[in-house]
C-alpha cells in the first residue's frame, strides 16, 4: 500500500520536474484550438459529448466491459460517439464534439506507444457528405493546426521533433490492398515507418470494421472508409468514413459481423422508419495528434493523469 502511494506521489512530482508535460499542454491546447477554428470557419457547430448511453460503438476488437446499471437500465461508457453523431446531423448538418472515450484495452497494448484506455477524440460528422469531402476538411484542419503550433511555439521542432513539417495538400492515398502487397500483414506499421508525411489508408476490407461503416456498392468487398497514418512510425491517428443508414443493409452488416440487433433496438427503429440519412465523418485522437507533432515516445506523455492499459493509474 505504501509503495503504491509512493509511486503515485512520484508521478505527480514528475509533472513538476519534466518539462515535457508542460510543453505538451501548450501544444495540445493550440492543436485543439486549430482544429476547432477550422471547423468553426466551415460552418460546424460543437455539441456536448455523451458520456453514458444505452448504446455505444461495439468496436472491432475485444475490450473489457465498461457499463453500469442505473434504475433498471444498462448504460455503456462511451467508446465513441459514432451512433450519436449519425443522429446529431439530423439536427444540424455539420457537427463536432471533443469527446472523452473509455476503451478498457488489454494490457498487451501498453507498449504500443499509441494506446490509453481513457482518451479524447475530436469527433465530426457531416450530413450528406462523401468520404472525399471529410478527408478534405481534415487535411485543412491538420495543416492549419500544425502551422499554428510551429508559428506560436517554434521550439517544438528543435526541442522535440526536428523532422516535423507542415504537410502538403492533398495527402497521398494508398489502398489497404496496395499496402498489404508492399508491406505484408503488418502493413500499417510498415507504411507509417516508410512515409515522411501523413497518408490516407483507404478501401478498408469489409470485415475489418463495424456495421455502421458503409459498404462500397460498386466494390462490395471494401468499405468507403479511411484511416490517416502519421509518418515516422507514429501510426494511425484518424479513422472515419461514410455511414450505413438503410435498415436492411445495417441488419445484413450486423449479421455479417455477428452483432446482436437486440442491443441496438432504438437505433435500428430510427433506421427502419427512414429517419437516418446519409452522412460521413471521422474522429481524430487528440493525444495521438499531440504525440505525433511533438515526436514523443508514448501518448502517456501528452496528458496529465494518463491511463495506460494494464497499468495502475493516478
Amino acid at each position: 500500500m505504501m509503495k503504491g502511494c509512493s509511486d503515485r506521489l512520484e508521478m505527480v512530482r514528475s509533472y513538476l520536474v519534466d518539462e515535457t508535460y508542460r510543453d505538451a499542454l501548450l501544444v495540445q491546447s493550440e492543436l485543439l484550438k486549430g482544429l476547432r477554428e477550422t471547423l468553426d470557419a466551415k460552418g460546424f457547430v460543437e455539441i456536448l459529448p455523451v458520456i453514458l448511453s444505452p448504446i455505444t460503438d461495439p468496436l472491432n476488437h475485444e475490450v473489457f466491459d465498461a457499463s453500469v446499471e442505473y434504475y433498471g437500465q444498462n448504460y455503456a461508457v462511451t467508446k465513441s460517439m459514432i451512433l450519436h453523431k449519425q443522429i446529431s446531423v439530423l439536427v444540424h448538418e455539420k457537427i463536432y464534439s471533443v469527446s472523452p472515450n473509455v476503451r478498457l484495452e488489454t494490457a498487451d497494448k501498453a507498449d504500443s506507444g499509441r494506446h490509453l484506455f481513457e482518451f479524447v477524440q475530436l469527433d465530426m460528422e457531416v450530413a450528406g457528405a462523401s468520404r472525399d469531402e471529410i478527408m478534405d476538411v481534415m487535411e485543412d484542419a491538420i495543416i492549419y493546426a500544425i502551422r499554428n503550433v510551429l508559428s506560436k511555439y517554434p521550439w517544438v521542432k528543435e526541442k522535440y521533433h526536428p523532422t516535423l513539417k507542415v504537410p502538403a495538400k492533398p495527402f497521398k492515398r494508398i489502398t489497404v490492398k496496395e499496402a498489404v502487397e508492399k508491406y505484408g500483414e503488418a502493413f500499417e506499421s510498415g507504411l507509417s515507418k516508410d512515409i515522411d508525411e501523413p497518408v490516407w489508408l483507404i478501401d478498408i476490407p469489409l470485415l475489418n470494421r463495424e456495421f455502421y461503416d458503409k459498404q462500397d456498392p460498386e466494390r462490395p468487398d471494401v468499405l468507403l472508409d479511411f484511416d490517416l497514418i502519421y509518418p515516422e512510425g507514429f501510426g494511425e491517428g484518424i479513422s472515419g468514413g461514410e455511414r450505413e443508414h438503410e435498415y436492411e443493409q445495417i441488419i445484413r452488416r450486423m449479421k455479417l459481423k455477428g452483432t446482436s440487433p437486440e442491443e441496438y433496438t432504438d437505433y435500428l427503429e430510427l433506421a427502419k422508419q427512414g429517419v437516418l440519412k446519409p452522412s460521413a465523418g471521422c474522429g481524430i485522437g487528440i493525444e495521438r495528434f499531440t504525440r505525433y507533432v511533438m515526436g514523443l515516445e508514448h501518448v502517456r506523455q501528452t496528458r496529465l493523469f494518463a491511463k495506460v492499459p494494464g497499468e495502475s493509474a493516478l
